[in-house]
C-alpha cells in the first residue's frame, strides 16, 4: 500500500468517537450499553462529521462493533463502497452497577471515573480495570499497524477506548486519559511513519474535533460529568 502523498511511509489515522446516545430509559433506567442506538441529534452529530471527512479517500473502516459505533461509521462512510470491518477489542471499558455505588461515592466514582486510570489496580466505575483495558485496546492497536493495506483509515471506538489510544501514542500512560475530553462524534487525526509493520514515529495532527460545535462554548460539562447528572436526575 503506498504511503501519504510525498512521505515514504506516513499513514493517517482519523480516529473518532461514536456520536450521542443515551445510556438511561425516560424514567432514568440504565440501559444496555452494547445495544443503545444513535439518538436523533447523535445523527446529526455524525452526519456533521461525515460532511467534514467528505473527501477523505479511505481505505480502511473499523468499528468496534456496538450499535453506536456501526452507525456512526455507516452514516461517516456514507456511499463509499468500503466494507466496515469489527475490532472486538476495541469496545468501550466496562463499568460495573452504577446503583451499587453508595450516594456520597457516587459523583466522584461516575462523574469523575477516569481520574482512578492512576491506580495500580484503579477500574472503571468498580468494573473492567484499566490494565486489561489497555492490553486489549493496544493489542488491537498493533493489530491495526501491522496490516499493510491501509493509508487512511478511519477508526470508530468510544470514550475510554481513545483515551488510551491518544495516550499510548502520545507515551504518556494511563495516568494522562484523565486530561484528554472526547465529544461526541469527535473526530481525532494521528499520523504515523511505519515500517514493516511497526511504528517509528507518531504525531497527533488534531485532538476532539466536533464539527457541529467547534468550541462548545455553551457547553462547559464534561462527558462522564453529564452522564452523572443524567444517572442523579432520577
Amino acid at each position: 500500500m503506498p504511503a501519504l502523498p510525498g512521505t515514504a511511509c506516513r499513514r493517517r489515522i482519523y480516529l473518532m468517537r461514536h456520536a450521542e446516545v443515551s445510556y438511561f430509559s425516560a424514567d432514568g433506567t440504565p440501559l444496555d450499553p452494547r445495544t443503545v442506538p444513535l439518538t436523533p441529534r447523535g445523527r446529526e452529530q455524525a452526519a456533521a462529521s461525515a460532511a467534514l471527512l467528505a473527501d477523505i479517500p479511505f481505505d480502511l473502516a473499523v468499528c468496534s462493533g456496538l450499535t453506536r459505533t456501526v452507525e456512526t461509521a455507516r452514516i461517516v462512510l456514507g456511499e463509499r463502497a468500503l466494507p466496515l470491518a469489527e475490532e472486538p477489542r476495541l469496545k468501550e471499558v466496562r463499568a460495573g452497577r452504577l446503583r451499587e455505588i453508595p450516594p456520597d461515592e457516587q459523583e466522584q466514582e461516575i462523574g469523575y471515573a477516569y481520574e482512578s486510570a492512576g491506580d495500580p489496580d484503579g477500574a472503571f466505575i468498580r468494573g473492567e480495570r484499566w490494565q486489561d483495558l489497555a492490553n486489549r485496546v493496544h493489542a488491537a492497536w498493533d493489530a491495526l499497524i501491522a496490516r499493510d493495506d491501509w493509508r487512511n483509515a478511519l477508526v470508530v471506538a468510544h470514550d475510554g477506548v481513545n483515551r488510551v489510544l491518544l495516550t499510548h501514542v502520545t507515551g504518556a500512560g494511563l495516568p494522562a486519559i484523565r486530561a484528554i475530553e472526547q465529544d461526541p462524534a469527535c473526530i481525532n487525526i494521528i499520523e504515523l511513519d511505519v515500517a514493516d509493520g511497526r511504528v517509528q514515529r507518531a504525531w497527533l495532527r488534531a485532538v476532539n474535533i466536533a464539527p457541529y460545535d467547534p468550541l462548545r462554548a455553551d457547553d462547559p460539562l464534561m462527558v462522564m460529568e453529564k452522564i452523572y447528572r443524567r444517572f442523579r436526575a432520577h
